[in-house]
């Protein structure tokens, strides 16, 4: 049976956690703070993060990495992707040697634009081989609840990637694998910028035409700078591209669609943080680092450029759309 060590204990790290469970796999999570450690293993819950979900009494948590690493052959990423290489810093000396690394996060890193892959790779020295990344439709609060999901686990070894599967399949939860390692995590890193425009739109008050004319723009900015960095167009018409950009882009339990709303209602970047109980909306700074990774390659991508100029230089959401709306007609 498959151990695992889940080292996060925010959201989508403990609804990960508790599918694991669930799967039958023996699951130890790290949580910075004593209480949510406390709370989980106790009194089987995470309530500052999902209230009134109830955890498998099997699931533990402990707020020694060292402790959650022992004996794991599966370690899972669960911190922001923008938080991942300071904290697998501190964790990279106790990684079990042949341990299959599994990324959460969703984003590009500020600094230095890598992937979340090639961050784990370049701080752990792991080989690529050993690292996979989970991306899809995965709104934690409805997963926590056994609501029926899938996502796409992407890995280059194909062996990794079907014993992530095992470990994670259950009758509410379905695991597909690919080897598209770079169109899972271009997805799940531009979904979150493209969420942002579309709470954007509905804050100002516009309709379903617009989020869908958004959702649609969106995923060709995604695919062209996807392409342009090795994937697979196949990948982001799946589950790891439409799949979680749909998700993303219209559900209330979206942060990002979220945030992106309050910011349309003329809230402040520090406003919405606050209303968003502190949790991280990913594409606030992703929006940033996707901008000059798709100018790197030359591609052209306007609503991210719209997002970052709104979140980051004072653009007002009204003047965006407008701008939007006034560039040149051409063909799709």
């Amino acid at each position: 049976m498959t151990k695992a060590a889940v080292l996060g204990a925010g959201s989508w790290g403990t609804a990960f956690a508790k599918v694991l469970a669930d799967a039958g796999t023996d699951v130890t999570m790290w949580a910075r703070r004593p209480e949510v450690a406390d709370a989980i293993t106790t009194r089987h819950e995470n309530p500052g993060y999902l209230p009134d979900v109830v955890l498998p009494p099997g699931l533990s948590a402990t707020t020694d990495h060292v402790a959650a690493l022992d004996g794991a052959d599966l370690v899972v990423l669960a911190v922001p992707s923008q938080s991942l290489r300071a904290n697998l810093e501190s964790w990279k000396d106790d990684l079990p040697a042949d341990a299959t690394l599994l990324s959460l996060a969703k984003g590009i890193e500020t600094e230095t634009l890598m992937r979340m892959s090639q961050v784990i790779a370049q701080v752990s020295g792991a080989d690529a081989n050993r690292i996979a990344v989970l991306s899809g439709p995965n709104l934690a609060r409805e997963i926590a609840l056994g609501q029926p999901s899938a996502t796409v686990i992407a890995c280059t070894d194909s062996t990794r990637a079907l014993a992530i599967q095992k470990a994670s399949a259950t009758g509410y939860f379905r695991p597909y694998t690919n080897s598209d390692v770079i169109g899972c995590e271009v997805g799940g890193a531009c979904k979150n910028v493209i969420a942002l425009a579309c709470g954007m739109a509905a804050g100002v008050g516009l309709g379903e035409n617009t989020i869908a004319t958004i959702i649609t723009r969106g995923l060709a900015e995604v695919i062209r700078l996807g392409v342009a960095l090795g994937a697979k167009p196949a990948t982001l018409a799946g589950l790891a591209g439409v799949g979680d950009l749909v998700a993303t882009c219209t559900s209330p339990l979206s942060r990002n669609r979220t945030f992106g709303e309050r910011l349309g209602k003329g809230g402040s970047l520090e406003s919405a943080q606050a209303a968003t109980n502190g949790q991280v909306a990913e594409g606030v700074k992703s929006c940033t680092s996707v901008r000059a990774l798709a100018a790197g390659f030359d591609v052209e991508m306007p609503l991210t450029e719209a997002v970052h100029r709104v979140c980051h230089n004072g653009l007002e959401v009204q003047d965006a759309v407008g701008e939007l709306l006034g560039r040149r007609t051409k063909p799709e």
